[in-house]
């Protein structure tokens, strides 16, 4: 039996992981939740609080984030995105190969949220162009980010916080490229399954057209006319009592004439009124307001938009101001010149109440609004306009600074001059004493969530170690799996990691499961080494669910998928790269 110390640290480690499960909570509160839990439980000694935050591991990830930032800023990406169109070919076939190899090429060494989140509109636009699916690229994308992430240490914050957790357990950390060749492994066959099997597995959604059917409004919107006689007559829809709850004005119809943003224009007899809110709300205005409605009707894109109004849809991405902010307290209106019809989240539309609702990283909004509006937002760091190509105040006279700064980081991290935090932080530095990014955008590009949840979580990985929570578990599995051999125990890890990092954030998963491979390892007298390679793979690859990694998420109201979607294309993907690990694992980091 486990004393009484592991018994509370495990019982924090299991409440953890149902609210990362759950999502009751943000994660990277959750992880401060858990850091407060151990210190008040005196599992946690107060020196050690600042554990997480100390680590080497937070550190480079966090100027990873700044580097990553300096490439995007200065353009790089971007250009190599334009130039996708003249070598992808006519067909999907050639078009899913060119993006999934250079989006995998990116990811190796910038921040895969970031190229996927540039690549979206450029992917949907050269789908377009070729009259395919924005379903059948996008999903490729995300998993092709994935494939380049676990090529180089730097790849994914997972990979830099499993070789910060070898070295404090006093084993050999990893070099930049040691994951390559089961990287590359991975990757290569990862591409050829994205050519075959979604081709045969995910429907051609036309995710561009009717976005009215695809954010279900049929029932938001209805068309009213005035009768004489009406209240409504002779003053604007703002100062109606109408307009005091849920219901809003979108146009109005005049002579044949429609006015939108036509909340302040004064309305006559006869006007048509275009309206947005639950229709049961809208229906009970009818009869004091002396509205009518047209008979049957059927709304569609056409109705909302003209050769003035755009309608459009915009990703929130992560790192964006909006993140975490309702609409209302962001005043979004009147700053951005458009009008939010409904917000997609997960596969869930939320159309009530929109001004209230706290947005969140991967988003979809549907937007109405002129040309003047959608090319603001497009210059804008906050949104990302699907099917739009966006600027984003690109530095391109930096550029070759940029390159040099990031050949620099990784030639003095591959051949051992720096170690990666040293070449990490004197690059991200690089990055804005050469005005590729300013102090301010170097701020911003940090994703303080991944800082926090690493601050948070790192202290319960240290509690498991010395509290023999770890050391109890590994005794306990060993049990049943032991006499298998190493070779079975690391099958059993890397899918109890992967199906972990499919409903919880992989870098909780990393820091919850490498104490126990340490421990069993030690256990078996063999090598800790090949084990910690299996949990970094399995967490750097979600395929199986769209919450399971943020690139997923990212494409996931773009694409019009739905949750099955990635189920069913993705874990047998999840299968191939498990069947990979065992095999070659063993080969390149014996036992």
């Amino acid at each position: 039996m486990p004393g009484p110390d592991a018994i509370l640290v495990l019982t924090v480690a299991v409440g953890a992981m149902l609210l990362f499960v759950t999502e009751l909570l943000r994660y990277d509160l959750t992880a401060l939740c858990v850091l407060g839990a151990l210190l008040v439980l005196g599992l946690l000694a107060p020196e050690d609080a600042l554990y997480g935050f100390a680590s080497q591991a937070t550190a480079t990830v966090a100027a990873m984030f700044v580097i990553s930032a300096g490439l995007v800023r200065t353009g790089m990406v971007q250009w190599l995105g334009d130039k996708l169109d003249a070598v992808a070919g006519k067909g999907e076939g050639r078009l899913v190969l060119t993006l999934c190899v250079v989006i995998a090429a990116l990811s190796a060494f910038i921040v895969n949220t970031a190229t996927v989140t540039i690549f979206i509109p450029i992917a949907v636009a050269l789908a377009a162009a070729r009259k395919v699916s924005p379903s059948r690229v996008l999903m490729p994308l995300s998993f092709a980010s994935q494939f380049g992430g676990v090529c180089t240490l730097i790849g994914t914050s997972t990979n830099i916080l499993i070789n910060d957790i070898a070295l404090k357990a006093g084993l050999p950390g990893f070099s930049l490229f040691e994951f390559a060749p089961l990287g590359l492994v991975m990757a290569i066959a990862g591409i050829a399954y994205l050519l075959i099997v979604p081709r045969l597995l995910l429907p051609k959604r036309r995710g561009r057209e009717q976005r009215v059917d695809r954010y279900r409004l049929a029932d938001y919107l209805v068309e009213l006319r005035v009768k004489k006689g009406s209240p409504l007559v002779g003053k604007p829809w703002s100062e109606s009592e109408a307009a005091k709850g849920d219901i809003r004005l979108i146009r109005i119809i005049r002579d044949d004439k429609a006015t939108w943003r036509a909340s302040a224009t004064v309305i006559r007899a006869g006007d048509l009124l275009l309206l947005h809110g639950p229709a049961g709300d809208i229906m009970l205005l009818t009869g004091g307001l002396k509205l009518e409605t047209r008979g049957e009707q059927r709304i569609s894109d056409g109705v909302l938009r003209s050769n003035e109004v755009k309608l459009f849809e915009a990703l929130v991405p992560p790192g964006s101001r909006l993140e975490d902010r309702t609409l209302g307290a962001y005043d979004f209106d009147r700053r951005r010149g458009a009008v939010v019809l409904a917000i997609q989240r997960r596969g869930r539309v939320l159309r009530e109440r929109l001004d209230s609702i706290t947005l969140s990283g991967g988003d979809s909004l549907l937007l109405q609004g002129d040309a003047e509006a959608m090319a603001r937002l497009m210059r804008s760091d906050d949104l990302v306009v699907i099917e739009e190509h966006s600027e984003h105040h690109l530095r391109r006279d930096r550029a070759a600074v940029a390159l040099v700064i990031m050949f620099l980081v990784v030639g003095l991290t591959s051949f051992n001059v720096l170690p990666i935090l040293v070449a990490a932080v004197l690059g991200a530095t690089a990055m804005v004493l050469g005005r590729c990014l300013t102090i301010d955008e170097a701020y911003q590009a940090i994703d303080w969530k991944v800082i926090f949840l690493l601050g948070g979580m790192l202290p319960l990985g240290l509690a498991l170690e010395t509290s023999g929570a770890s050391a109890w578990l590994a005794r306990t599995l060993l049990g049943p799996i032991g006499d298998a051999g190493p070779l079975a125990v690391l099958a059993a890890l890397y899918i109890v990691t992967a199906m972990l990092t499919e409903v919880m954030s992989n870098n909780a998963a990393a820091v919850l499961l490498a104490p126990i491979a340490i421990a069993l390892a030690g256990g078996m007298g063999v090598d800790a080494r090949p084990l910690l390679v299996a949990i970094t793979f399995a967490a750097s690859t979600s395929f199986a669910t769209p919450i399971g990694y943020q690139t997923n998420t990212l494409i996931y109201a773009p694409g019009g998928y739905r949750f099955t979607d990635f189920t069913r294309v993705g874990l047998p993907l999840n299968l191939v790269f498990w069947l990979i690990a065992v095999v070659l694992i063993p080969l390149l980091w014996p036992f």
